[in-house]
């Protein structure tokens, strides 16, 4: 007979401790099982680990750059990754460490470590138990995807899951992929001391950016002397010795290249195959993203998706908001949905861009008029006083309603910056309200207001 239980929560992702402790605060017999790192992707190969590189990376971009500010520092400059290492592992293990503690502590909760697999819509079984609930809830999140490229079966390869755990500086490293994952790394080991090459086989970076971000990103990349190489659209890779090669085929430049590494950052993929979504009857579609409703229900009335295995947000922010908005309304008799939320998220590289709501491309597509704002970071004072100049932010604004469509903040503080427009915008306020406040001199966020100033008709 099987384990009863009131809910199962499969997956301790960004969503599943959380959604797990307010079962069991609500009095629920709660069942959690994780099937290899309590944390998930963010904590563990994620957030936490690639940001924590970056501030290494960054410290030594601007050691190297300390002659700029008048410090001079005598001796040569060299990255060690071993140190790198401990000090990213000392923070990813204190995390993970601690979300294992608090679910295996908590009251009315039971912790299992293995695979949770469907064997009814009521029913999973994870090792040799069988466990039975009236309420379940999907966490189990995505992994890197390794498309099927020419030769990959035989090479050495890295996934980002992989290169976090790297702990020397690649000689030359080969990234598969120009878009978020991929930048991020390749501007990070271009840092550490790596020589850089980034191959993309689309015509430009970040393709779901508009083309003045992706050029301006490229921009910064390679004055940083990363190689970029555009256009590769048959992609072939080939063990040689020691070394990697990599055909690309680009329109311009030569048609192999060698490097010592390789990464390869093209997508990622749901963990919802081994799930046992079939036996369930939960639907999935053809990328194997399990559908869900407005208020993350799957086909199978008592089981919801939550995090990236649902397709409907793949960032940590959005699965901690799917968490809020279940068990909103679970618990707290207050409808909350999928719908309700703005698009927002940012690209890590130096300096980041922050995005939220409609491109410029998107605002164009739809055919509505608006009003765009646009200042580059080299006439905001504080970015000149930080020696930071580089990149833009533009701001789109509904001609009619004056209501705040979307925005890029590209330059030193965009991920922070970003946040004064996506508040703004939940706030369902017009763009008057930041135009019209005070903001702190000298601050980049002060020419917010400023540039909202200079709106003018997209054309």
């Amino acid at each position: 007979m099987p384990d009863k239980y009131d809910a199962i929560v499969i997956g301790t992702g960004q969503a599943g401790p959380s959604l797990t402790r307010r079962l069991a605060a609500e009095g629920l017999k709660t069942a959690v099982i994780e099937r290899k790192q309590y944390g998930g992707t963010c904590v563990n190969t994620g957030c936490t680990p690639t940001k924590t590189m970056v501030a290494s990376a960054r410290a030594a971009y601007m050691a190297r750059r300390g002659a700029d500010f008048g410090v001079v520092i005598d001796g040569s400059i060299h990255v060690d990754m071993k140190k790198v290492q401990a000090r990213k592992d000392l923070i990813v293990n204190k995390s993970t460490q601690g979300i294992e503690k608090s679910l295996k502590s908590t009251d009315n909760v039971t912790a299992f470590d293995g695979l949770g697999r469907f064997v009814g819509d009521h029913t999973v079984r994870v090792g040799e138990h069988e466990l039975e609930a009236d309420r379940i809830f999907i966490n189990v999140g995505a992994r890197p995807l390794v498309p099927p490229l020419d030769g990959i079966e035989g090479v050495n390869f890295m996934t980002s899951s992989d290169i976090v755990g790297l702990d020397y500086v690649p000689e030359h490293l080969i990234i598969i992929g120009g878009s978020y994952t991929g930048l991020e790394f390749g501007q990070m080991f271009r840092r550490f001391g790596s020589k850089v090459t980034v191959v993309e086989k689309g015509p430009r970076l970040i393709a779901r950016e508009d083309e003045d971000v992706s050029d301006a990103v490229r921009e910064i990349l390679e004055n940083e002397g990363i190689e970029i190489r555009l256009d590769a659209e048959c992609i072939s890779t080939e063990q040689h010795g020691e070394n990697i090669r990599v055909g690309v085929e680009c329109a311009s430049g030569g048609k192999e290249l060698t490097g010592t590494d390789l990464l390869i950052a093209t997508g990622r993929r749901p963990n919802t195959e081994d799930l046992g979504v079939d036996v369930a009857g939960i639907k999935i579609d053809r990328h194997g993203y399990i559908e869900v409703d407005d208020e993350l229900r799957t086909s199978v009335p008592n089981v919801w998706a939550l995090g990236d295995c649902n397709g409907r947000g793949a960032f940590t922010h959005t699965a901690y908001n799917d968490f809020e908005i279940v068990s909103a309304n679970l618990f707290d008799n207050d409808r909350r949905r999928v719908s309700d939320r703005f698009v927002t998220y940012a690209l890590y590289v130096d300096p980041p861009l922050g995005r939220v709501g409609m491109t410029e491309s998107e605002v164009r597509a739809v055919g509505r008029p608006a009003l765009v704002a646009k200042r580059a970071m080299s006439r905001i004072a504080r970015a000149i006083e930080k020696d930071e100049t580089q990149g833009f932010m533009k701001i789109l604004v509904d001609a009619e309603s004056k209501k705040i469509l979307g925005a890029s903040v590209l330059g030193v503080g965009g991920d922070e910056m970003i946040h004064l427009i996506t508040d703004v915008m939940y706030a369902d306020a017009p763009y008057t309200v930041i135009q019209r406040a005070v903001h702190i001199h000298p601050t980049v966020s002060e020419l917010v207001p400023t540039a909202l100033g200079e709106l003018k008709p997209l054309e």
